[in-house]
């Protein structure tokens, strides 16, 4: 990292009572969810903050580092807080789960017989567990949820693990355009005109679509998606409101965005990805976390250290295989730092924040605590 690439102050920004809500995004498989249960520990431990971490990767990871043998869509307390006595901080967790998710939003937004009618529906019971992007936008609305009752301090969100961390932002939106879409719309118009015929209603162009829809998806399947569709009638406008205003949400000052990524080629260019989108949506990014990431103790190079290596080999055997396993440990080090360049090249204002390897994967509170 560059002399003048401003360092990242976790503290500052889980310490801060203005910021209510961090959010952990980037790529799979860089230590999102690790990352954001350590920083909400450190915000009930240091800062004394009632904090919920909300995850959505369906491993057990997480709970078996928080103590807790499984978690759910419910905040759980986790046990063993070091400032219990004294911070008054305390630390809840969960996981989403993003059919139960969908059913509380149904749930609330209907009446019960209309609510038993969608949850009966085929094609509801596949949306919301498998539906592209239902994962995205029931995190989003879970957040929504728990902003709005006000109970915590602060909100900690493990991001999807998405093929790309865009499917955070992006997915939402584009649910709420698939069930406020003009072929749904047309489904729907013939069922709140008094139950005739689906298209006895519609143009005789549209019946040739109709016939071709139905031979490409089923007369069965049209006909759960048009009860779906006639059943959530109600909620049209609701899903792209709520979307909306999470939307708002993120962009304000009260959230935090802290983009996770490790010294690797492919995490490292959805980090920029990740950033200039934050940009262009005017979407707070306080700094980039980097994750495992190697540096020596002694500043000598690989080739160095290699070449010393040979002139020592049948003299002193032991130091030649030292001086090879730091040549191998610079090597890697100097590979990290060109991949890391192509971040702080282009976003030098970003503050970014590196966490060293780990000799052990984390698997309890005191893993956690010794991230930050």
């Amino acid at each position: 990292m560059s002399g003048d690439q401003p360092v990242l102050d976790v503290d500052a920004v889980i310490g801060d009572p203005e910021v209510r809500i961090v959010v952990c995004c980037g790529s799979g498989g860089v230590g999102k969810t690790t990352t954001a249960a350590a920083l909400a520990l450190r915000a009930a431990e240091k800062h004394g903050r009632r904090t919920v971490v909300l995850t959505i990767d369906p491993a057990r990871r997480l709970a078996q580092s928080l103590g807790l043998t499984e978690l759910d869509n419910t905040p759980r307390a986790v046990p063993g807080l070091a400032g219990d006595s004294d911070g008054g901080g305390e630390l809840n967790a969960m996981m989403l789960d993003m059919k139960r998710t969908f059913d509380e939003i149904v749930a609330a937004h209907t009446e019960p017989r209309r609510a038993a009618e969608i949850f009966a529906n085929p094609f509801y019971q596949a949306m919301s567990s498998t539906f592209s992007g239902t994962q995205e936008y029931m995190a989003m609305e879970k957040l929504s949820q728990l902003r709005a009752t006000d109970e915590w301090d602060l909100i900690v969100v493990d991001t999807p693990p998405s093929r790309s961390a865009l499917d955070f932002l992006d997915a939402p939106a584009r649910l709420g355009r698939f069930l406020d879409g003009r072929m749904l719309r047309l489904l729907l118009a013939p069922a709140k005109a008094g139950g005739r015929s689906m298209f006895s209603l519609v143009t005789a162009g549209f019946g040739v679509v109709s016939k071709t829809v139905q031979k490409i998806l089923g007369a069965q399947l049209l006909s759960d998606l048009s009860g779906f569709v006639s059943a959530l009638d109600s909620m049209f406008g609701g899903f792209r409101e709520r979307a909306e205003q999470t939307y708002r949400v993120l962009q304000d000052p009260q959230t935090a965005f802290l983009v996770v990524a490790a010294p690797e080629p492919d995490a490292v260019r959805e980090a920029a990805f990740f950033a200039s989108r934050l940009g262009v949506e005017r979407m707070p990014l306080a700094g980039l976390v980097l994750n495992r990431v190697h540096h020596c103790l002694v500043e000598l190079d690989a080739e160095t250290a290699l070449a010393a290596a040979d002139e020592l080999d049948g003299v002193s055997d032991l130091t030649a295989d030292a001086l090879r396993v730091h040549a191998a440990l610079a090597a890697q080090a100097a590979r990290e730092r060109a991949v890391i360049s192509r971040f702080t090249r282009d976003f030098g204002h970003v503050p970014v924040l590196e966490i060293e390897a780990q000799a052990t994967d984390v698997h309890d509170l005191d893993g956690l605590r010794a991230i930050f």
